[in-house]
């Protein structure tokens, strides 16, 4: 998900859409892409940004497509494809944008690469493996307001932390259901704070922890109920609100939450 002024993007991966909703009230709006063989058109729909000028950069987990449209929803250009070549992807995640910088997380190539907001590619970081700078289906890749990089490590069960050229810094979690343990560790939000929220697949709940990685508190088990999720995916958060957007998929909706007194 993705704030565009007062309205909330929400990629909808099964029906090739990007649906929009006004973010306060839920009320959709409008939608873009959808299968199809047009410049447009979507096939899986997973990460979305939106960069300073307004264009939505949408990364398509089944194509490997980049597509960027402008903020009225048209399309504009495409760039990077399917495959393991520096430029190329596979299993493109949860997306973000930095300093005229754009960096996916690649589930299938266990690596996150980075392009400039033209298209042209820049760099990769990472590999296939279980040590400090590897990874094991990268998820989700956010950025603090001091410049870190959040990353979910999905199946190595923890957050990794780099700087914005790729730089290990640190990292924490393990597998459990403790308070800083993760099972399937997804989506990740950061606030205003750089509080770090995480979403926990296996877990059904949101983890919180301040930006060194400390334990702050917790909520969410698994059911149908407010409160309660299924497969936990992509979240975030509307700094200037404190709002939080989580994608509750195996329910189908979207659960939102504004900040405790």
């Amino acid at each position: 998900m993705a704030i565009d002024g007062q309205h909330l993007l929400a990629t909808d991966a099964a029906h090739a859409f990007v649906q929009v909703f006004g973010k306060t009230t839920g009320a959709f709006v409008s939608r873009f892409g959808g299968k199809g063989d047009d410049d447009a058109n979507l096939e899986k729909p997973e990460g979305i940004s939106v960069a300073p000028n307004g264009d939505i950069f949408v990364a398509d987990y089944t194509t490997g497509d980049v597509k960027v449209y402008t903020k009225d929803y048209k399309w504009k250009q495409t760039f990077s494809e399917y495959g393991s070549e520096p430029g190329q992807n596979i299993k493109s995640e949860f997306t973000s944008i930095r300093n005229g910088k754009y960096y996916m997380p690649e589930a299938g190539n266990h690596r996150v690469s980075v392009w400039d907001l033209e298209g042209k590619f820049l760099f990769t970081f990472g590999k296939s493996g279980t040590a400090e700078g590897e990874f094991n289906n990268p998820e989700s890749a956010k950025f603090a307001s001091d410049g870190k990089l959040y990353i979910a490590d999905l199946k190595n069960d923890r957050i990794q932390v780099y700087d914005d050229a790729g730089k290990f810094l640190f990292g924490w979690g393990k597998s459990g259901s403790g308070e800083g343990e993760f099972k399937a560790p997804a989506g990740i939000a950061i606030d205003a704070q750089d509080n770090i929220y995480v979403t926990e697949i296996g877990n059904d709940r949101i983890q919180v922890f301040d930006k060194t990685g400390k334990f702050l508190t917790m909520w969410g088990s698994e059911g149908k109920g407010d409160g309660q999720f299924d497969n936990l995916h992509g979240m975030f958060c509307d700094k200037s609100t404190g709002w939080l957007y989580i994608a509750d998929t195996g329910n189908n909706r979207i659960q939102v939450y504004k900040p405790g007194n």
